[in-house]
């Protein structure tokens, strides 16, 4: 049983969500979002609230239940509230330059890496070592943001590197001096 497919999502106000047999449709105020629906789940909505049902007591229909329900609930949130990932550089000489859409990513290379901004998304400078990913779908957020951190992953000797907002880099202690 599919704890997470099981809940009662609820719809807030100024939000609209719409079904057919193959496509689910969420409007909001930040924008609209897609998604497939599977054969083997139905979408059920009742006022103001959403519930996906399996078809039939298949594995793959009670594994579809869980991730439908999951991804119908971030594009709710997405639609409404909108999701942001938070960056850091730490380095020296190392920093983040936006213009326009385009993201330009000083890490200790002998070049700078250019990275285009998809659409759908915005990246806000708050400093030149701190930068925010901004957009409605979740899974474009996240992976956008993945993509920068590839760029120079934090190394665990000196830390040096981009990561997440809060993220914590476990530190390691180096060579030792010989005796």
């Amino acid at each position: 049983m599919s704890r997470i497919g099981n809940r009662v999502l609820t719809i807030p106000a100024g939000v609209e969500v719409t079904s057919n047999e193959d496509k689910i449709t969420v409007k909001g105020p930040k924008g609209s979002l897609d998604f497939p629906l599977s054969k083997s789940v139905i979408v059920k909505i009742d006022g103001n609230g959403l519930s996906v049902e399996r078809k039939d007591e298949s594995d793959n229909s009670n594994i579809m239940q869980g991730t439908t329900n999951a991804i119908i609930k971030n594009m709710i949130d997405g639609v409404s509230k909108g999701f942001e990932k938070g960056l850091e550089i730490i380095g020296v000489g190392y920093r983040f330059q936006v213009q326009g859409n385009s993201l330009t990513v000083n890490a200790g290379y002998s070049h700078p890496v250019k990275i285009t901004v998809p659409a759908g998304l915005s990246v806000e400078q708050v400093s030149n070592t701190e930068i925010v990913v901004k957009g409605i779908n979740k899974e474009l957020v996240g992976e956008f943001a993945a993509n920068i951190r590839k760029v120079r992953k934090p190394e665990p000797y000196k830390g040096k590197g981009i990561r997440y907002k809060g993220e914590v880099v476990r530190r390691k202690e180096g060579k030792k001096a010989a005796k």
